[in-house]
């Protein structure tokens, strides 16, 4: 959808902090210890309905479920697909960005301090034919979803969903033969997922941070002709998988991780954005707050934005704890909405706030203040903007 025609309309970009006695059973879970399927169950259902009616509380347009369900914003395909087994981490499993790896005692504090999760001692990786098995987490999630809007009347929502590019950055292949063949065989099982979120009458976003991110992640030794090379086979893979879809039913989430790092190997937005433009999503969710990219609204001032294209720009940080005053979130509005016009600008988040479960960089109470001044913000900049 575009922007709305009165006012500038809010969302967020997924991931919202989970309740301690979901995390809890996560936890189990995920150390494979024996847990009770129907409170799980339900501790997902209850998590999603007070997570949607907080939204509504505050006056978010266009809600999701916060991902309630979600081990991470990607690796909670690995409970869908078949053909995933766990591998040993060697070495310290600190992570492997470019900007971190400069800057090496910061990035063991960092990954080791408040908020962050004991590291596994296991990956997923990819060992066998990948085949989209379990349909009943998606089913679930839906139906958990479609019920909490129900209950506070929303009539539209968004479903978080992880670009094949994506998994393929943070869940290795030791299967396929080629890294083309890997992205192919997850493009064609994510396909059941994005059209069953589009058939249920949601809007899709697929999350690609592998368009950004995965620059300084994984690809830091390349080139950036090479780098481009890449991105742009990633974004024909996945226009391939959502050609069912159309544009004005999906919108897609590009930004280089979320975590307070230095972040100082971030490739440009300017050199990636034709690149991501050529995505079929109308929608483009964009990190444009934070200290490394909150000038690139100007980029938009001499492109012209191609015809049904929107803008979602996070006018909040999502891993700082500064709660930004509303008339500083409205004049990030105004920027956006001064290149591309007010009718093509939402208010969103730079990225999620708890894009793994348990690993939370602002505070759960935080987070929700936040979002007030989110919802704030937009109504100043919509009161100047549209009269």
């Amino acid at each position: 959808m575009l922007g709305g025609s009165e006012r500038v309309l809010t969302t967020h970009t997924g991931s919202l902090p989970r309740p301690a006695e979901l995390l809890e059973i996560m936890d189990a879970q995920q150390a494979g210890e024996a847990i009770d399927p129907a409170l799980f169950e339900g501790g997902i259902e209850r998590a999603v309905h007070a997570v949607v009616a907080r939204q509504h509380e505050l006056g978010i347009d266009i809600p999701g479920d916060g991902e309630m369900s979600k081990s991470s914003y990607s690796g909670y395909v690995t409970e869908r697909m078949a053909g995933f087994g766990e591998t040993v981490v060697e070495g310290e499993g600190m992570a492997a960005g470019a900007d971190l790896l400069d800057f090496p005692e910061y990035a063991r504090d960092y990954l080791s301090g408040p908020g962050a999760r004991a590291e596994s001692k296991t990956r997923p990786v990819c060992m066998g034919p990948l085949v989209y098995a379990n349909h009943a987490p998606l089913e679930r999630d839906l139906r958990n979803l479609r019920s909490a809007l129900d209950a506070v009347e929303f009539t539209e929502a968004f479903v978080p969903a992880a670009s094949p590019g994506v998994i393929s950055t943070t869940l290795a292949n030791e299967y396929y033969d080629s890294p083309v063949a890997y992205l192919e065989a997850l493009a064609h099982a994510m396909r059941q997922e994005y059209e069953s979120i589009h058939r249920a009458g949601f809007l899709l976003q697929i999350d690609c941070p592998d368009l950004a991110l995965s620059r300084h992640m994984r690809f830091a030794h390349k080139s950036l002709s090479d780098f481009r090379k890449i991105i742009a086979s990633y974004v024909e893979i996945l226009n391939d998988a959502v050609a069912a879809i159309p544009p004005e039913s999906m919108r897609m989430h590009v930004c280089w991780g979320n975590y307070a790092g230095p972040h100082h190997r971030d490739v440009p937005l300017a050199e990636i954005l034709d690149i991501v433009l050529a995505a079929r999503p109308a929608g483009l969710v964009l990190e444009s707050s934070n200290p490394r990219h909150a000038h690139e609204w100007a980029l938009f001032a001499d492109l012209h934005l191609p015809d049904g294209k929107y803008l979602v720009p996070g006018v909040i940080e999502s891993s700082s704890s500064y709660v930004e005053h509303p008339e500083v979130v409205a004049q990030r509005i105004e920027r956006y909405a001064s290149v591309v016009g007010a009718h093509k600008v939402l208010a969103g988040t730079d990225c999620g706030f708890s894009s793994v479960a348990g690993f939370t960089p602002v505070h759960a109470e935080l987070v929700w203040a936040k979002l007030g001044s989110l919802v704030e913000g937009a109504r100043i900049a919509s009161r100047r903007l549209f009269g």
